[in-house]
């Protein structure tokens, strides 16, 4: 027998099960053939909790899930109910994607038999381990955040049939959009099986981001219906053209959501152990989404290096990034960057050498740890978006911060190198240009009353709020934008592009659209602007062939020169006018000059081989790219 839960281990004459869940008192194994009949097998407990069974004649495709039972009382975390079929955690493929349904958040004995409701697992034979292979994204490089579906859906090269799949991925004519902008490595979304909250249904939309996971196995047919193999594919044709893959993991929640939620998997087999909870029995929410994952209890640290291991082994990736990554990290006293996940992660002989990035906040207590992750870790840099907006937005006093963003943020990471993910846009929040198009946000699509998203976003309409024909408030728009890009292009450290923020990618003004699986939240292809995207590509092609501006190390005062427009070293009176808009970031050993003018004036900057004529709002490199 098995040592710990796992997915179904098939052995030839059959397939063993095994789950974790050591207060039930019964659990079954329930087996479903074609016609949908159930069969049930019951299962044995050993004395550490885990329960097992050999089931003869089982093979690959054969669909399962589990039920247990025991005492039910949800204010002591315990949720057992025979009547909700349940998805084994470690399932590595289901038949069907989850749909949202009042009964399975019935109380015992009142929803009926969930299993007509639910998703089964299906027994897999995992596919060959894949060689262990070199990392295609190094620290300084561009990462581009993408959403599978959103991304591909109303791409006009990509077959139809394909579109919104992990494997329109790998279509030759994404691949190339990707290499034009140089990307080191995609960020994508989250693509382990989710469900809606409950909420939206009645609102008739769905959850479109993902960030609801009930699997961290299995991939949601919805974007792969290939499953692993369809995965696998992607990644190396992506490898195959330089360009790394990051999954975004979200270990924080699940979707079982708070005491009115469904029971689906966690919760009706170990919800004591699975969750956090208050000490009067109430789950502890710091995700804000109703439930806080025990990340540093030994069996989910086991469950979550388990199916990282399995993305690296099975697929390939190159690493990830952590959803409300402060929740790995969350002891009893608080967060901790040794904590045991954190620690055996580092040790890990498979997940060493990947990428790690984290959010480095959520709702918690001291949950906001941007620059404590410490080594091997990347982090988004909410501070380098908040400070590079307000530059630009025109705030006062904001020249210093600037500076400070550019350089790689020395007073959020310690040592010589730095560990910052520069972005100014995300999936969540306003796209680059809605930035420029919108001073508040527009969610009423969302159907909360314009009450979700964020409040302050340090946006700016440029004279009109949304879409206008004004030709010079799109030209100010388009202006400002390719500042913003290009400060992001030009600034030290890994950066990070959410796809579509090259070409002018609008969502209408929501800041917030995780429901929107519709052409608010879709990338439209046919409406890209050209003059931006290009833009983007000479950006990205300069920072590719510019060593210094890919380098992590923090620049200090030996590196650089920081001058005003007349080519003299700022003074600290100048540094502190809150009024100045205007400075040069000099390479000393290349000569690389990088003009800013924030002002709504033209300035000539003088550097030591000539004048640079700068236009207002905007940054100029010299020497200029060739």
């Amino acid at each position: 027998m098995s040592d710990g839960p796992g997915a179904p281990l098939l052995t030839g004459a059959g397939a063993r099960f095994s789950v974790w869940a050591p207060d039930a008192e019964r659990l079954w194994l329930c087996l479903f053939d074609e016609a949908e009949r159930e069969t049930r097998l019951p299962m044995q407990r050993d004395a550490d909790g885990l329960w097992q069974v050999e089931a003869g004649g089982v093979g690959a495709g054969v669909r399962y899930g589990y039920r247990a039972d025991g005492p039910y009382d949800p204010d002591a975390g315990l949720w057992f109910d025979p009547g909700k079929l349940l998805l084994d955690p470690y399932a590595t493929a289901i038949d069907r994607a989850f749909a949202y349904d009042p009964a399975l958040a019935a109380p015992r004995g009142q929803g009926g038999d969930t299993a007509p409701l639910m998703p089964r697992g299906v027994v897999e034979a995992p596919l060959p381990p894949l060689a262990v292979q070199p990392l295609r994204f190094t620290p300084g490089g561009l990462i581009y955040e993408l959403h599978v579906r959103g991304f591909t859906k109303l791409h006009p090269d990509v077959p139809e049939a394909q579109r919104g799949t992990i494997a329109a991925l790998a279509h030759p004519a994404v691949i190339a959009h990707l290499q034009a902008l140089h990307v080191s490595a995609v960020e994508v979304m989250p693509i382990n099986a989710w469900i809606d909250e409950r909420h939206l249904g009645p609102l008739g939309l769905t959850n479109y981001w993902g960030y609801n996971p009930v699997n961290w196995f299995a991939i949601d047919p919805r974007l792969a219906p290939g499953g692993m193999a369809e995965l696998r594919a992607t990644v190396a044709a992506l490898h195959e053209a330089g360009i790394g893959v990051i999954l975004d993991m979200v270990y924080n929640h699940d979707g079982e959501s708070d005491r009115l939620g469904p029971t689906l998997s966690l919760r009706g087999l170990d919800a004591r152990g699975y969750f956090r909870h208050e000490a009067d029995g109430r789950l502890i929410n710091d995700t804000g989404t109703g439930n806080s994952i025990a990340c540093n209890a030994p069996v989910v640290r086991r469950l979550i290096l388990d199916s990282l291991r399995y993305f690296v082994t099975q697929a390939g990736v190159d690493g990830f990034r952590f959803d409300l990554g402060p929740a790995l990290g969350r002891m009893p006293h608080g967060f901790d960057s040794r904590a045991p996940l954190l620690e055996e992660m580092r040790a890990d002989p498979i997940l060493a050498d990947r990428v790690m990035i984290a959010e480095p906040w959520d709702i918690g207590p001291g949950g906001y740890q941007l620059g404590r992750f410490g080594d091997g870790w990347l982090e988004w840099n909410d501070r380098y978006r908040d400070d590079v907006r307000r530059f630009w937005r025109g705030d006062a006093g904001t020249l210093g911060a600037l500076a400070t963003r550019l350089a790689g943020s020395s007073d959020i990471f310690d040592g010589t190198a730095t560990r910052t993910v520069n972005f100014l846009a995300a999936h969540d929040g306003f796209t680059l240009a809605d930035l420029t198009a919108y001073e508040t946000r527009h969610n009423e699509a969302n159907g909360e009353q314009n009450r979700d998203g964020h409040g302050e976003n340090f946006s700016w309409n440029n004279g009109a709020e949304g879409p206008s024909d004004d030709p010079a408030i799109a030209a100010a728009r388009r202006r400002d934008v390719k500042a913003l890009l290009a400060t992001l292009f030009l600034s030290r450290g890994t950066i990070m592009l959410t796809a579509g923020d090259e070409f002018g990618r609008s969502q209408q003004g929501n800041n917030n659209a995780y429901a929107q699986d519709n052409v608010i939240g879709w990338i439209d292809w046919a409406a890209r602007d050209g003059e931006l995207e290009a833009h983007a590509f000479a950006l990205a092609a300069l920072r590719t062939g510019t060593p210094a501006l890919r380098d992590v190390a923090l620049l200090t005062d030996a590196d650089v020169d920081w001058l005003d427009e007349a080519g003299q070293s700022l003074t600290v009176a100048q540094w502190e006018d809150p009024h100045r808009r205007r400075l040069v970031l000099l390479y000393r050993a290349t000569g690389l000059a990088i003009c800013i003018n924030g002002s709504i004036e033209d300035c000539a900057f003088h550097l030591s081989d000539g004048a640079v004529t700068v236009a207002a709002r905007s940054i100029a490199v010299s020497p200029p790219a060739r």
